[in-house]
């Protein structure tokens, strides 16, 4: 079972690195391969609306058409049995290289067609997926900012084009290692350390459990 670990944060080994490494461990465990991308490391677009992947008798089935950096990083998803995406959320959305990358993957596998009121989408199977949202904001900043419907759609839009998707917010990480050293006034150190202490690490064992339980259910798509 091969398994595909986006990593759409460009910070490395911090809070979003760190959960996808212990969702990594967690596919390990049930028996999975893991390759993990950092998406940082491509220099790519987004869509831009060739629409190559929606003509008639496309040869590209399901793949985006257009080649850059980023082709080699969709022709492995394309590939894979299971998917995990993780990102840090900037201005209330997912990274933009994840909002790239997500329009390139997602867009065409979908289609413009319909049957028993479903999507029509190209693909042989369920791929299992997670996407892990890390945030700056403690949890109830993030309810009264409507974070869950703006975040949700993005997994939504997951679950719908390749048949399965679970979603895992990591609230109030610790952003700076030396808070000092910035304008920041809107948190306190001293109150992000202590929740730090006390909830990442459970945190992270969401995580791992996430890729775990996506691992064993890609298992019995094969």
């Amino acid at each position: 079972m091969k398994a595909v670990i986006v990593n759409g944060s460009p910070r490395k080994n911090w809070n979003t690195d760190q959960a996808l490494q212990k969702a990594a461990e967690g596919i390990i465990e049930a028996g999975g391969e893991v390759e993990t991308i950092r998406l940082y490391d491509y220099a790519y677009k987004g869509c831009i609306s060739c629409f190559a992947c929606k003509i008639k008798n496309s040869k590209t089935n399901g793949l985006c058409a257009y080649k850059d950096d980023l082709r080699p990083v969709l022709e492995k998803v394309h590939e894979a049995d299971m998917v995990i995406v993780g990102t840090p959320v900037y201005y209330n959305y997912p990274a933009g290289q994840v909002r790239s990358f997500l329009e390139r993957w997602l867009f065409p596998v979908g289609t413009y067609m319909w049957k028993d009121g479903k999507q029509i989408v190209i693909r042989d199977k369920v791929i299992p997926t997670g996407l892990i949202y890390t945030m700056n904001c403690p949890k109830d900043m993030m309810e009264n900012w409507n974070y869950p419907a703006i975040l949700s759609d993005t997994a939504n839009t997951m679950q719908a084009i390749m048949g399965h998707n679970e979603l895992l917010y990591i609230c109030n990480t610790y952003q700076f290692k030396d808070y000092s050293r910035y304008d920041m006034d809107l948190f306190s150190e001293e109150e992000k350390r202590a929740y730090r202490d006390a909830h990442f690490e459970e945190d992270l064992a969401k995580a791992k459990d996430l890729g775990k339980r996506l691992a064993e259910m890609a298992k019995q798509m094969m």
